[in-house]
């Protein structure tokens, strides 16, 4: 086979000397020469077992191996381009899919786009510029510059998540969810309890009487049910439900925002509109009811601990009990609690700002009213009104937050503690979210830190119910203990531990009908709404009575229609109570539709609202499987192949993408919505795998030098100097300035540009930096100036195969010496060990002393240059594809197997070991340094001088000193 590039001596002057000097010049030429000829090849192009695409990527690749179906998180193009500290996570991918298909796997890796985002449709809503079209120009963009990183993915798997093809599926996966209600007593293929079923069924369950009705259904049978009682009987069931949801509304924005899109003052961060807290009409998910599988199903999946900590806090599971305090005066008060056994503890109690208990505030103090409670007010509605307003003005983040002092203030409401009939004053904070749990806590100040700070602020009293060390003076105790102090009437604790006392005590409350056991959890349904342009649309219409109908497939996908502009507003930016105005809601024509569904034409009324960008991302990794038109979301067998539970060694009682890689940042809502779906598609028979992805790495960010000048203002980090004159150490443009460490960005001027590093020193140089530059799982920092050292060792192979004058292979058909193959060997095992841990770093310096070795023979044996060649192939692509061809072979050196060391290579240099029989030496043994004490005793019995000597004689005692002696009594 010819060189595929045949460089051309370069033109600069250094190139005339050394034509053939491995420079970021040559290296361009051999990289771009590759990536057309893999393009060309269809080198990466992954067969499927049947379908569209089985044909055999480059005639090497087979789809009866195993294979390994490999991922990155979804990119969002950005029309700003990539910076070094992207491509991190993408060429940790392409090294273990490199590897992977060199050790003989069907290597699924493809990269589609995120592309349903908010930047784009503010770019719109500025310039009047179609999203789409933003888009689709940040995509070629994104594309451009990974395909010069050299990565092998298929690219005929990629899309966008604005293709109209995907967009249908997406569609259509909302519709199977709407379609469908959980079942809390079906059994689900794995053997486990509760799954979805299709509505069907329900309705079906009602009609013969299987099912009863709820009790607020309006009738006593399905059949005295009007259609539209019965249709709402249904939808309040479905998976995906339309109903009044409190959110922060911003009528500036014309949207609802999230938690952490509202700063501390309650206004916007985009804009600084005023934000408010009002129900609006919106798409739910029913999440929560996959709540405990979510939890539970964690231990199912090899995922970073402290990612799977993320979700089960997130999702909130929690046991114990709710118990109701009557309110002297006003409505009783419902807490739940996770430790009931402590009831006789509670010396107060906290509502949120929201509760309803503070629409009935009575209008004096009560008698005895401590100073401190009243925080200065005459009455208590004043002081409630006050704090009600500061809390309007915080996020639910900002109220949760442990640093600082808690504020709060007495209502004027006494409780009573239902186990020993004390009153308890009731406060309310802003620390307690209306939003989670009932709204309303017990507080035990002896036991719970938050609890004895507010106690102590607010001179409230605190009473020991657990035993344990320390008098309380200087904070709770919350370790574990017996009870104490929990004795009243017919109720004793005392002496009971924890999970005795709670038994008891829930069975105290449930007996006397004012508590039960119960499960709560903190998360809640996922609110699903967007009031914005550029999403996908819902494929829904609603009816005269205001009702969902879900559209036939045939309709789909529902496509965005033209609008007059993209900007999502209000007519009032001030105004809480205003109604939103989305964008999609001012082309009348697209919202009401005459459509025909089943009853003739009638005209109904699309949502105007879009799904969020999550929506995309939940499924995308199904799609890789088959991209092209097709008549079902995802071919069975072939996500059997791909993704099924115990498909092969490597899948696991999970199965699921087999390597999934991306940033810490998507620890919570992107893999919980994932999985949420993926579970109903599970429920449905829509996939086998139990799980999306059964293994999950995270990788560290690559972060940068920033500096700053005199004002505290940012300057171009490339224009700063090393200058020992400078206190600082470095200057810009003559001034000081000082330097700081921090995450790559604009706002820090310390972009640098993976352009930048193409044309300096090549893209297989950059690959090799930052998988050198330290572990994957941790953040480093960027130090263009170091890349060089990557360079050279680049360099050091290619001039221990090519002559740099003539391009000529130097290396000679000889039989290595045992050093160097001891070197290759041990080499070759540590790095296939190093890179099946992913530890990529630690692979390359091992290749770094291979090297390192060759450059110190006179010539290279051929067979030492092509191993060397093949291990650092995943790594610097193009330069090994390169050196390869000029070794002489075909084809590519991406399906060439890659390096296995040889045993006998790897045993370790050996030792003299004496021995004796009787005290005289009667021979001795080469053995390895670090032998164990009984296979050293093992082969001392064994040598031909110890027989001999022992002449049949029994061993009565073997006294050994490994590695050097062995003495045998017989």
């Amino acid at each position: 086979m010819s060189t595929p590039t045949s460089p051309e001596p370069l033109t600069d002057s250094t190139a005339a000397e050394v034509p053939f000097r491995y420079t970021a010049a040559l290296a361009q030429q051999i990289e771009l020469a590759w990536q057309d000829r893999w393009d060309q090849l269809g080198t990466f192009h992954t067969p499927n077992p049947h379908g569209a695409l089985t044909d055999a990527a480059g005639e090497h690749a087979d789809p009866g191996s195993r294979s390994f179906f490999l991922m990155d998180m979804f990119p969002y193009p950005s029309g700003a381009g990539l910076h070094v500290g992207h491509p991190l996570g993408y060429i940790a991918t392409d090294v273990v899919g490199r590897y992977r298909r060199m050790c003989g796997d069907n290597v699924l890796h493809a990269l589609g786009y995120d592309a349903f985002g908010l930047p784009a449709e503010q770019y719109a809503v500025q310039t009047g510029q179609h999203p789409r079209a933003t888009t689709e120009e940040n995509i070629g963009i994104m594309r451009r510059q990974l395909r010069r990183l050299g990565l092998a993915h298929d690219p005929r798997r990629t899309f966008a998540t604005i293709d109209p093809e995907y967009v249908r599926w997406t569609q259509w996966i909302f519709l199977q969810i709407f379609e469908s209600w959980y079942d809390a007593d079906a059994v689900r293929p794995d053997g486990g309890t509760g799954r979805a079923r299709p509505i069907a069924e329900l309705v079906a369950q009602y009609e013969s009487g299987a099912r009863a009705l709820p009790a607020d259904a309006g009738a006593g049978s399905w059949a005295e049910l009007e259609d539209v009682q019965r249709r709402r009987v249904i939808d309040a069931q479905r998976l995906a439900y339309v109903s009044e949801t409190p959110v922060n509304w911003c009528p500036g924005l014309g949207t609802v925002l999230a938690n952490e899109e509202v700063t501390v003052d309650g206004r916007s961060e985009r804009g600084n509109f005023p934000v408010f807290k009002r129900d609006l009409r919106q798409w739910n998910m029913r999440i929560t009811a996959y709540a405990d599988r979510l939890a539970e199903d964690l231990d199912l999946i090899d995922w970073p601990e402290k990612v799977r900590l993320m979700q089960r806090n997130w999702i909130g599971r929690s046991e114990g009990a709710q118990v109701r305090f009557e309110v002297i005066g006003g409505e009783e008060i419902e807490v739940f609690t996770t430790r009931p056994d402590t009831l006789f503890g509670a010396t107060f109690m906290v509502v949120a700002p929201e509760h309803p208990l503070l629409d009935e505030v009575p209008p004096q103090w009560p008698d005895g009213t401590h100073g401190a409670w009243t925080q200065g007010y005459k009455n208590p509605v004043r002081a409630v009104a006050a704090y009600r307003a500061t809390t309007a003005a915080k996020t639910a983040v900002e109220r949760q937050a442990d640093a600082g002092r808690k504020t709060g203030v007495f209502t004027g409401h006494l409780a009573v503690n239902p186990v020993n009939g004390e009153y308890i004053p009731v406060f309310t904070a802003d620390y307690v979210l209306m939003g989670y749990g009932t709204g309303a806590i017990m507080a035990v100040p002896a036991h719970d830190q938050r609890d004895w700070d507010f106690a102590r602020d607010f001179e409230l009293p605190v009473v020991r119910v657990v035993d344990g060390p320390g008098d309380l003076s200087d904070g709770a105790y919350v370790g574990d203990g017996l009870a104490v102090n929990s004795t009243h009437d017919d109720l004793s604790l005392d002496g009971l531990s924890v999970t005795d006392a709670k038994r008891t005590i829930i069975a105290w409350l449930e007996r006397h009908g004012i508590g039960r056991g119960t499960v709560t959890y903190r998360l809640r349904d996922w609110l699903f709404s967007r009031q914005r342009y550029w999403g996908e649309p819902f494929p829904v219409v609603y009816d005269e009575n205001d009702l969902p109908i879900a559209l036939p497939d045939d309709q789909l996908p529902v496509e965005l229609p033209d609008v007059p502009d993209y900007s999502p507003r209000t007519y009032d930016a001030d105004d809480a109570g205003s109604e939103p105005e989305p964008p999609l809601g001012r082309n009348t024509d697209w919202v009401n539709v005459t459509l025909d569904l089943g009853d003739g034409p009638k005209v109904y009324r699309r949502d105007t609202n879009t799904m969020p960008n999550w929506a995309g991302s939940c499924w995308y990794y199904l799609n890789y499987l088959d991209p092209g038109r097709r008549d079902v979301v995802v071919d069975p067998e072939l996500e059997r192949y791909w993704m099924g539970a115990g498909h092969d060694e490597l899948a696991g009682p999970s199965g699921g993408v087999d390597l999934y890689v991306g940033g810490v940042e998507h620890a919570v809502l992107h893999l919980l919505y994932a999985r949420f779906w993926h579970k109903v598609l599970y429920d449905l028979g829509f996939v086998s795998a139990v799980e999306p992805f059964r293994t999950l790495f995270n990788q560290g960010y690559i972060q940068a030098y920033a500096y700053t000048d005199a004002r505290g203002q940012y300057v171009p980090a490339a224009e700063v100097d090393e200058d020992e004159t400078a206190s600082t150490g470095f200057r810009w443009n003559g001034q000081e300035v000082s330097r700081e460490y921090g995450k790559i960005g604009k706002s820090l001027k310390n972009v640098v540009s993976p352009d930048e590093m193409y044309a300096t020193y090549g893209a297989d140089t950059f690959r090799l930096y930052e998988m050198s530059m330290g572990p994957l799982d941790l953040s480093r920092a960027w130090d263009t100036r170091a890349v060089v050292g990557s360079q050279r060792f680049l360099q050091r192979l290619w001039r221990n195969i090519v002559d740099e004058a003539t391009g000529e292979v130097t290396v000679v058909d000889v039989e290595p010496d045992d050093e160097t193959l001891r070197v290759l060997h041990r080499t070759v095992d540590e790095v296939r060990t190093e890179m099946d841990g992913m530890r990529f770093n630690t692979a390359i310096a091992r290749m770094i002393v291979l090297n390192n070795h060759l450059t110190g023979l006179d010539r290279v044996p051929r067979s030492v240059a092509e191993t060397a060649v093949l291990l650092v192939a995943p790594f610097a692509p193009h330069i090994a594809e390169e050196l390869w061809a000029r070794l002489g072979h075909e084809p590519s050196v991406a399906y060439r197997p890659f390096p296995v060391a040889d045993p006998a290579y790897l045993v370790e240099e050996t030792v003299t070991c004496v021995v004796q029989v009787q005290g005289k030496v009667r021979d001795r043994i080469e053995v390895p340094p670090s032998i164990t004490e009984e296979r050293l005793v093992e082969l001392a019995l064994a040598s031909a001088g110890a027989q001999r000597a022992m002449a049949g004689k029994a061993a009565r005692r073997v006294i050994a000193r490994p590695p050097a002696l062995v003495n045998i009594v017989v």
